[in-house]
């Protein structure tokens, strides 16, 4: 229950923030109370990010006050917010692989302190909290939400009064997410003020008291999110009711057009897991979905499948003939796709326009070339098309890729693989990130390419998305896949303990098989 005090904890006034061509926050006003869990909703591009990062140091406004209870401060560095008592998780994880969980959280900390020191007080904040971390074992052998405890009790070690969370729950699962709430109950019990960001509906209805609404970098309703719907949630973000994607009678033809047997890969780097033995067949007309917590051998699976690393021939099969061997390009020459989950310098160039990363994939496909020569104009257009289809929110094709919010370039990017008329897609993460409406459209898409007869394999540590689109459901753990399982036989909480494993139990246990 929030607390009352004669002034809030926090007040932006008028918060407003221009970049070239956006007005990213448009006098934006936001009140949380002491002891109060506030969400902060808007679709891709609403404002909230560059909003964090005013309120956190690292961005400054152009116009505007921020008033931290009751006093008006100017927030220089994430230092001076952290020093007022702002903490911030983000996102993204900020940890050194090779250092202990001690090393890494002392890394945020003011310097001095003994490490022995730390690691007890690092234990007694994670016992408190049901937040269960070992203070010295390394961060490579530690699961996504053992890291994100990590971050979080760094947060708690700095006793702060207002903890900004940014996606918390984007790669736990379901067991995770319900550990890490009712981390967040006591500390709200406890007078700890929370503003807390999620594209995840019914998370914030369950979660949170009170929720301010950007769209277009203005503030567009407050209202308590535990009287609302999802879909009413979501349509005060969009500015129009989202239609749910269309769910279909599965199309599957029976004709296999992916086929994966005894595929074997070494880890890519420390803390990843080794393939073992993976095999799957997915027919035409069909969304097989893999789930899996990060660092599972998901990224070795995709860049096998995708063609960036080479295998044996056979062991990967495309229509019948075996594609191993082949490159990304010529297997994009036979019908697939590849959709990677990091968007930045792996599924485009961000110093290039929209229009020049189309030419990274749809050379081939989409004919922008002539005689030899790049034929920019149809590049251009086909950049314009997938823009115009898939909603992205940019200045024009010739906007650089890093200009574009993460959901937005995730749009582009999915936008510009599907438009191609694949025979099989490999897609990583298609919505991580994205709000509720890009999402419902990208789920669209995925089912319409479905229906006319393209496997699709999603890998996703997004259980809502899998049961949602998915045919059948697999689960990668510790380099191993379970088999294939049809959706109506499956529930969200088997498959989250499936994903778990073993993690944070034995270190010299093996992975189980899922």
């Amino acid at each position: 229950m929030s607390t009352t005090s004669a002034a809030p904890r926090l007040e932006l006034c008028g918060i407003t923030k221009r970049f070239p061509g956006t007005l990213a926050n448009d006098a934006v006003d936001l009140v949380v109370q002491p002891g109060e869990i506030h969400a902060l909703l808007g679709e891709n591009g609403a404002g909230k990010s560059t909003l964090v990062k005013i309120l956190y140091g690292l961005l400054q406004a152009d116009a505007g006050c921020i008033r931290w209870q009751g006093e008006a401060v100017r927030i220089a560095n994430p230092k001076a917010a952290r020093d007022l008592g702002i903490a911030m998780v983000f996102q993204h994880f900020s940890l050194f692989e090779a250092m202990t969980v001690v090393e890494n959280v002392a890394l945020g900390l003011p310097p001095g302190e003994p490490l022995d020191d730390l690691a007890g007080r690092i234990e007694r904040v994670a016992r408190t909290y049901g937040l269960p971390l070992d203070p010295h074992r390394p961060v490579h052998r530690l699961s996504v939400g053992e890291r994100q405890r990590i971050e979080i009790v760094r947060a708690l070690l700095q006793q702060p009064k207002l903890l900004v969370m940014d996606e918390p729950t984007s790669v736990l699962t379901p067991q995770e997410v319900e550990r890490l709430f009712q981390a967040l109950r006591q500390l709200h019990a406890e007078g700890l003020s929370i503003l807390y960001i999620s594209h995840k509906l019914d998370e914030i209805r369950a979660l949170c008291e009170t929720a301010t609404i950007l769209r277009r970098g203005r503030v567009v309703a407050r209202l308590d999110p535990r009287t609302e719907t999802a879909a009413s949630l979501g349509a005060a973000m969009v500015g129009r009711d989202i239609r749910p994607p269309r769910h279909r009678e599965s199309a599957r033809t029976g004709l296999i057009r992916l086929a994966v047997e005894g595929l074997d890969r070494p880890a890519s780097e420390p803390g990843e897991s080794p393939l073992q033995g993976i095999g799957f067949a997915v027919a035409g007309g069909e969304i097989l979905g893999i789930a899996g917590v990060a660092g599972n051998g998901q990224g070795e699976l995709l860049a096998a499948l995708g063609g960036e690393v080479a295998s044996p021939a056979q062991t990967i099969r495309l229509d019948g003939q075996g594609i191993g061997q082949l490159d990304v390009r010529a297997r994009r020459a036979r019908g697939l796709v590849y959709v990677p989950e990091e968007r930045l310098g792996h599924g485009s160039v961000g110093d290039l326009s929209l229009t020049d990363n189309t030419l990274l994939s749809g050379l081939r496909a989409q004919a922008l070339r002539a005689l030899g020569f790049l034929d920019r104009r149809v590049a251009r257009r086909y950049a314009e098309d997938v823009v115009r289809r898939f909603a992205v929110a940019t200045t024009g094709p010739m906007a650089a890729a890093r200009s574009l919010s993460g959901g937005n370039l995730q749009k582009f990017l999915i936008g510009r693989e599907l438009m191609q008329a694949p025979k099989v897609v490999v897609c990583g993460q298609p919505t991580w990130g994205v709000d509720a409406g890009a999402a419902a459209a990208i789920h669209q898409a995925l089912f319409d390419l479905a229906d006319q007869g393209a496997a699709l394999v999603v890998v996703s540590q997004d259980l809502d998305e899998l049961f949602l689109i998915a045919d059948r459901i697999a689960v990668l753990n510790g380099g191993r896949l379970s088999a294939p399982r049809p959706v109506a036989d499956l529930d969200p909480e088997t498959v989250g303990l499936l994903m778990g494993g073993v993690h944070g139990e034995d270190d010299d246990a093996p992975a189980r098989a899922a």
